[in-house]
């Protein structure tokens, strides 16, 4: 397992060293809310992957936390299984560097 358990949520985080964290929140943000359930500001955003996402089966639905400051973009992913956190830490970070191409691959240290 690469996150932590808590109760029955599995959550791991990562602070992603960059300049441009506001940016990329916000991108992340707006391509999300076409699908899903999604809240942000400039400096916060809060995306809910819902339980049956592309098809899956998890337990419940997971989230993504996103917060910007000067030092980087941090990342917190809470899910209802390993599995599911694994597929949001995947989805996370292939989006993350797809906006990023200019900085990919960026630095994921999730914990």
């Amino acid at each position: 397992m690469s996150g932590q358990m808590t109760g029955s949520t599995f959550t791991a985080s990562a602070i992603v060293p960059t300049t441009s964290a506001s940016k990329y929140l916000q991108q992340l943000c707006k391509h999300w809310q076409h699908t899903m359930a999604v809240e942000f500001d400039a400096d916060h955003g809060l995306v809910t992957f819902p339980r049956d996402a592309r098809g899956a089966d998890w337990p419940g639905d997971g989230t993504a936390t996103f917060d910007a400051s000067a030092e980087g973009l941090t990342v917190r992913i809470d899910a209802t299984s390993d599995g599911q956190l694994e597929g949001l830490k995947g989805a996370v970070s292939r989006h993350l560097d797809r906006f990023a191409f200019r900085e990919a691959p960026l630095a994921f240290d999730w914990r």
